[in-house]
């Protein structure tokens, strides 16, 4: 699924309505219906007092619209324009002039602060955020960050239209002038803005609904920004030939473990061969023959000359697919034994934990590392490696700069796990939940891209697929053994679950 940045959204608005063709203002009534029928579902008792808080943009012609709406549903309602700016938009005024006529709809306008107080916002009712949406040019100041600072005080729970007010769509919203909204229900597509740590407590949960903007817009018009959904997910799964062997979904290979780490080696192998690799090897120091031979029996071991790390790189041209970094340590031998592996590997590879943390500290290995490999760190780790950004959104910016110089993908991992593109593009994963923050979890993600690559997936698909799946597993997971009580073994065990369900789909 496309993401379009503030201007794309206003073009696609405006395309609908020169093509389709239909007026603005009837626009705004479907995108009021829209959020109406989300929100009678979200909060079926019509028991609960409901205030909408509109501006007089365009943004508050949806509130008002919505109050129309939830009228006729029998709620309890009011509406509070504040309409201190003295400018009102011709839709926001075509809107009023609808609920004007319905003599049992309390509306109350606000023409100075001094009229705002509580008395307006019983602490049991829903408060509807329309005040400002996506048109924002500036950071709010004066009067306007004093009435955001003022609903941000009240008890009540917030519900914002499109976008919390004060909040910038797809760029870095300054200061502490944004509505900190519980929920956002945005129109058509996310925004940018969902998908950044920086503005988790200021949207809250958040929900989207199509009102039906053109189509012929959205298939011709480029963004680098998606969102990576079930949809786009099945498209990419190979089905099985009948006369397939394990040779067909080749030959793995996981450089992982040290003494006291071998945990980590035995997650990615469970995940390699649960993400359908036909054949794994994994290569660890001899202190984890027994570890390795017992939990992961399907797996072959090559030991290492040394005990406790990695020191030496196996012949590489039996395998198919290599990962490595899953607990290795950063002695210097393991060093020089990864700096050896970066330039004899002739194709893409997986690289996390401290094969990562070891490339930070050697930026001339950069020039070994094949094009199109696939690095899965964690934000310490991305910091490590390409320095401190100022926000989330610098910090992307910075993510596929990097993805592109260097030709590979990089994986941040996250609530809503980012993947930066060799071409430029940047995905945002639509699965996963707080329960997958938790040891072992990038282990098994390294396991299952390198199972994929192996099996002939191009590194594009594996890492948009493997990305999905792992968050998918550890969603079906939270929903039969709870996120705090999930574990990575969990993600292993539910993995097979997640792939059923995206063939399901298919």
């Amino acid at each position: 699924m496309k993401i379009f940045k503030t201007e794309q959204i206003r073009a696609w608005d405006a395309y609908t309505i020169e093509n389709e063709p239909v007026a603005s203002v009837e626009l705004m009534n479907r995108a009021a219906k829209v959020f109406t029928d989300w929100f009678v579902l979200r909060y079926p008792d019509p028991q609960i007092p409901v205030v909408v808080f509109a501006g007089t943009g365009n943004n508050g012609g949806d509130g008002v619209a919505v109050a129309r709406l939830l009228h006729w549903q029998m709620r309890e309602l009011r509406v509070v324009v504040c309409d201190v700016g003295g400018k009102r938009s011709p839709d926001f005024e075509a809107q009023l002039r609808g609920i004007k006529v319905i003599k049992d709809l309390e509306v109350i306008f606000l023409n100075d602060l001094n009229g705002l107080n509580n008395s307006h916002f019983p602490n049991d009712a829903i408060v509807i955020d329309a005040l400002f949406g996506s048109g924002l040019t500036r950071p709010l100041t004066g009067k306007w960050a004093q009435v955001v600072d003022f609903l941000n005080r009240l008890p009540n729970e917030i519900v914002s239209i499109d976008l919390p007010s004060g909040l910038f769509a797809d760029r870095h919203t300054p200061g502490e002038a944004v509505v900190m909204a519980d929920r956002t229900f945005s129109f058509e597509t996310p925004k940018l803005a969902f998908f950044f740590p920086e503005n988790a407590d200021r949207v809250g949960q958040w929900s989207f609904g199509s009102i039906g903007l053109h189509p012929d817009f959205y298939e011709k018009t480029g963004t680098p920004f998606h969102f990576l959904t079930k949809e786009d997910a099945a498209k990419l799964v190979k089905p099985r030939a009948k006369f397939s062997h394990k040779g067909t979904y080749g030959h793995a290979l996981l450089v992982a473990g040290s003494y006291g780490k071998m945990g980590a080696a035995v997650l990615a192998a469970k995940a390699c061969l649960r993400a359908g690799a036909g054949l794994l090897t994994v290569h660890a120091p001899r202190c984890g023959n027994l570890v390795l031979q017992t939990a992961v029996p399907e797996a072959m071991f090559s030991p290492d000359q040394r005990a406790k790390f990695w020191t030496e790189v196996p012949d590489l041209q039996t395998y198919s697919a290599i990962g490595v970094g899953c607990g290795i340590s950063q002695v210097p031998e393991t060093a020089a034994a990864l700096s050896r592996l970066l330039q004899k590997a002739e194709k893409p590879l997986v690289l996390d934990a401290d094969a990562l943390n070891l490339l930070a500290q050697n930026a001339e290995w950069w020039r070994f590392l094949p094009r199109n490999s696939i690095l899965t760190p964690h934000p310490k780790e991305f910091e490590r490696l390409f320095g401190k950004s100022e926000n989330d959104f610098e910090r992307n910016d910075l993510q596929r700069l990097k993805a592109e110089e260097h030709g590979v993908f990089i994986v941040l991992k996250g609530a809503h796990t980012a993947i930066a593109c060799p071409d430029g593009s940047c995905y945002f994963n639509s699965t996963g939940n707080p329960g997958m923050a938790t040891g072992g979890s990038g282990d098994v993600l390294t396991g299952i891209l390198t199972g994929l690559l192996a099996q002939g997936y191009s590194p594009c698909d594996s890492v948009l697929l493997g990305v999905f799946l792992h968050g998918l597993a550890g969603d079906l997971a939270a929903k039969e053994l709870g996120e705090a009580a999930l574990t990575a073994s969990d993600l292993i065990d539910f993995l097979g679950k997640a792939w059923v369900s995206l063939l399901v789909d298919r």
